[in-house]
């Protein structure tokens, strides 16, 4: 699929241009089709293979005078076919190549993001392994939680973007049809097996039932998911502009060489390419949204989706093209600040064990309501005045007389949360 592409821009696959090629490959193959079926002569569809074309500037040069955009391209392309071309469009409404061209421009576009949701994954997990264990805080409504790893933080991205490329797959398919089926879908005008041909030539899928148009439901699950994948980019991103944030600094997006990050603070380095995806996710949400009005139309169709599509559709995939290519580079460019990490665990004097240490006690036959109101008190009083949590437990005879020395090195032991990250990270596809 991708190897169509390889060498373009998503900018290129919603060029003008590319729009036309599509629209011109759709009316010749559909010509094929009806010269099997007996309805073109041989030699008409000869010229047509061979003389078929179209120029940007005379089919705009022409509807400025029809006002039709689908006119204007048949009029340019029938001045090079000549003759033969009152056999171009037989039976067809200008819906049918719209609506499979915009086919094949989605189609294309969902290739080229689930190149980059690849890349972008692979460098994710690569991430992932190389801090598989390097612990960190766990952070809960942004207060310290108790330890993870920085490669468990990683490993959440890598299944969420696993999660991301299904959905994508999963719309890809969905949009990935045609309709060749007339003025109201009922194929009056038209043998099906010309729509079956078209298709099959341009690697879709027919529509099962259309009316002038395909529905727009497809093209809301296609602009939901692309919202959904833009606000997948968006959480990674706050994420990192959270850890970038100088009282925490465990990771940092990509600083280079001569980068300003203040006209006024020469010190400053912000998080901006992560504050860019996170903002663009806003425009892919607002289109999505403008997708889902379009699904509701009159009768068999109406006009209210079109100028909405041409704006929204293109938007949205260059849109996403764009925060895949640049959180890439973030992630495979971010800084990781183990030491700050591991002086952020250490940062609350132990009180990060508190769950352990209940847990403990608990496990000496002591109730829990109990165990919670013993370790709490000595957890407070660390708060209230900077005491080290573990020589306020070793101090509280209460507690000291369920636990051993040997228990307590056991309860201020860092080991227990690593234990389970091998199986984690199976379970995710990472080993």
């Amino acid at each position: 699929m991708i190897e169509r592409y390889t060498l373009w821009q998503m900018g290129a696959i919603w060029s003008e241009e590319n729009k036309l090629s599509n629209w011109l490959k759709i009316e010749v193959t559909a010509c094929e089709a009806w010269a099997q079926l007996g309805k073109i002569p041989l030699e008409a569809l000869e010229d047509i293979q061979e003389k078929a074309a179209f120029e940007v500037s005379r089919i705009q040069e022409i509807e400025a005078e029809v006002h039709h955009d689908v006119i204007a391209f048949l009029t340019n392309v029938g001045e090079y076919v000549g003759d033969a071309s009152k056999y171009i469009h037989l039976g067809m409404t200008s819906s049918d190549i719209l609506d499979t061209g915009l086919a094949m421009q989605m189609r294309d576009s969902a290739d080229l993001l689930l190149d980059k949701l690849a890349k972008l994954q692979a460098v994710v997990g690569e991430k992932a392994r190389q801090y598989k264990y390097t612990l960190n805080i766990g952070r809960t409504h942004g207060v310290h939680g108790e330890p993870t790893t920085f490669g468990l933080k990683m490993a959440l991205w890598y299944s969420e973007l696993d999660r991301d490329i299904k959905r994508l797959e999963e719309a890809r398919s969905v949009v990935a049809c045609g309709a060749i089926s007339g003025a109201v879908g009922n194929f009056a005008h038209l043998d099906p097996r010309v729509e079956e041909y078209v298709c099959q030539e341009l690697g879709l899928t027919p529509c099962p039932v259309s009316t002038q148009i395909i529905q727009r439901d497809r093209h809301a699950q296609f602009m939901s998911t692309l919202a959904v994948v833009a606000s997948s980019l968006e959480k990674m991103a706050t994420e990192v502009r959270n850890l970038q944030r100088t009282e925490i600094l465990e990771a940092e997006e990509p600083f280079r060489k001569g980068q300003k990050g203040s006209s006024a603070m020469p010190h400053k380095r912000n998080p901006m390419m992560s504050e860019r995806v996170a903002g663009l996710a806003r425009v892919v949400r607002g289109n999505a949204m403008a997708a889902l009005e379009n699904v509701a139309l009159w009768h068999e169709r109406d006009l209210t989706h079109s100028s909405v599509e041409r704006v929204i559709i293109p938007d949205s995939c260059i849109l996403l093209d764009y925060m895949l290519e640049k959180f890439t580079g973030i992630v495979s460019g971010m800084l990781i600040y183990e030491n700050n990490m591991m002086d952020n665990i250490n940062k609350t004097r132990g009180l990060v064990f508190s769950q352990e240490l209940m847990l403990a006690l608990v496990g000496k036959g002591m109730m829990r309501e109990n165990a919670y109101r013993l370790v709490q008190k000595n957890a407070m009083q660390s708060w209230a005045n900077g005491d080290d949590f573990r020589e306020l437990v070793r101090a509280d005879m209460e507690i000291m007389n369920c636990l051993n020395e040997e228990d307590l090195t056991s309860v201020f032991d860092l080991g227990i949360y690593t234990a389970n990250v091998d199986y984690i990270f199976r379970r995710c596809g990472l080993e």
